[in-house]
């Protein structure tokens, strides 16, 4: 009963709203910048606010079929908006990184990559998502066919890439980090035990 309320008030809810929500922690980032509160290094605050927001919709993106699943809430007209958004802001996270950290000086850049190899993890992961970004629209889908879904199961290494460069940069792995690695294994582990009944259903 309370899934069929949530998402008959969902279907009052068009997708654009998604991407104007989306905008607001991007509006408060750059608020605690213009205010002075973005921290001691406005460098690192700024990258690891974009970052961390780019985790919070690639992993909400991945828990959309999940919960539809388990708890009967469709939130699948929103999941292009909100993979899309990670997309943007994990984009802006290295924008940040190559303009502001390395001051586009390219030869530090690479020397920075060889150093902290969860870099090179985190750039993976952002080129993994480029073609899911550059096929995220209607005529794509079309014209993939079956295809576009294979080519969008790249999400799942993208994602992962991304929460393990997220927790080799700490010293010392925080409660919140393996509060994100348990989430994604969580997700995974349904995603796939999900996956493998369909196959199983389809072999009986």
């Amino acid at each position: 009963m309370l899934a069929a309320g949530v998402n008959g008030a969902l279907r009052r809810v068009p997708a654009w709203v998604a991407y104007l929500l989306g905008v607001l922690p991007l509006a408060w980032i750059v608020w605690l910048v213009l205010s002075g509160g973005i921290g001691v290094d406005p460098v690192k605050g700024i990258e690891h606010r974009l970052g961390k927001v780019a985790l919070w919709f690639l992993v909400g993106g991945l828990a959309i079929t999940p919960l539809r699943r388990i708890a009967g809430v469709n939130l699948i007209r929103y999941r292009r908006a909100v993979g899309l958004l990670g997309f943007a802001y994990l984009a802006l996270h290295l924008l940040a990184w190559v303009v502001l950290d390395m001051g586009m000086l390219w030869a530090q850049a690479a020397a920075d990559l060889l150093k902290r190899p969860y870099l090179l993890l985190g750039i993976t992961g952002f080129v993994l998502l480029v073609p899911l970004a550059l096929t995220s629209n209607n005529a794509s889908v079309r014209r993939l066919g079956r295809n576009w879904r294979r080519l969008h199961w790249l999400v799942y290494p993208a994602v992962m890439l991304g929460v393990v460069h997220y927790l080799m940069q700490m010293k010392v792995i925080s409660t919140e980090g393996w509060v994100w690695a348990a989430a994604l294994f969580m997700l995974l582990a349904l995603r796939f035990w999900g996956r493998l009944g369909i196959l199983r259903g389809n072999a009986g």
